[in-house]
């Protein structure tokens, strides 16, 4: 999967010479926490995001007036305080990629640039909304992870396990075991007859049943008391 398929296109973008409360006023108008800075032909010359405007914001126990903060405001321009250079990925970038790119570096968003221009942003929502959906988050179904040897066949018998259990697959990924000589499957299917299912992945030889659920019981929780209002 391509960044070109996840990515937010025709990003909103500011100039060098955007002032900061302008900037400060598009992140909330649209609920975004990122701003790529670009030349009038939308070339990439920065990044301003959501903490650079907090840290250069007058602090809460300033004695300016209002009057005073925005006209501070009003005089600091998107070129002052902006990153630069940015880290920026090509529309045909992988997602895994990008996500890699964005742990190594600590960052929350990469513009998108198709010859130094502009064209989109990917953000850590969209990499976790990519792998929600790789992982059938959501989906109705029974869901089951194995252990499994490094031997040719194994993940072809675990899929065709399923399938003769009436299962259709949702998802299906891989990751790596605690040990090099394992992978752990994980799938989520539909339809299945559970207990033959259960049956068949156990026949197998050379993977372990890890975990299975019959239906999604994770519970989103709220915890904590409001403040009385009294």
């Amino acid at each position: 999967m391509r960044v070109s398929q996840r990515m937010t296109p025709n990003p909103i973008t500011v100039s060098l010479t955007t002032t900061h409360r302008d900037a400060a006023d598009l992140m909330r108008r649209h609920h975004i926490r990122r701003l790529p800075v670009v030349d009038h032909e939308r070339r990439l010359l920065g990044i301003v995001t959501q903490t650079d405007i907090l840290n250069t914001s007058p602090s809460p126990a300033t004695t300016l007036s209002i009057y005073e903060i925005y006209t501070l405001l009003d005089q600091l321009k998107v070129e002052q305080f902006m990153t630069s250079p940015a880290f920026a990925v090509e529309e045909d970038c992988a997602i895994a990629d990008a996500a890699q790119f964005m742990i190594q570096n600590t960052i929350g968003a990469l513009p998108v640039v198709r010859d130094e221009l502009v064209v989109g942003i990917i953000t850590e929502t969209d990499i976790f909304r990519t792998l929600v959906e790789i992982l059938g988050g959501g989906e109705v179904g029974a869901s089951f992870d194995v252990r499994a040897e490094h031997k040719r066949g194994i993940l072809a018998a675990v899929a065709k396990a399923t399938a003769d259990a009436g299962g259709n697959i949702v998802s299906l990924t891989t990751f790596h075991a605690t040990d090099p000589e394992h992978a752990v499957i994980s799938i989520k299917e539909r339809g299945a007859d559970v207990p033959l299912l259960k049956r068949t992945l156990e026949s197998i030889e050379h993977i372990e049943i890890l975990e299975f659920s019959e239906t999604s019981e994770s519970r989103l929780l709220t915890i904590g008391k409001a403040a009385s209002m009294a």
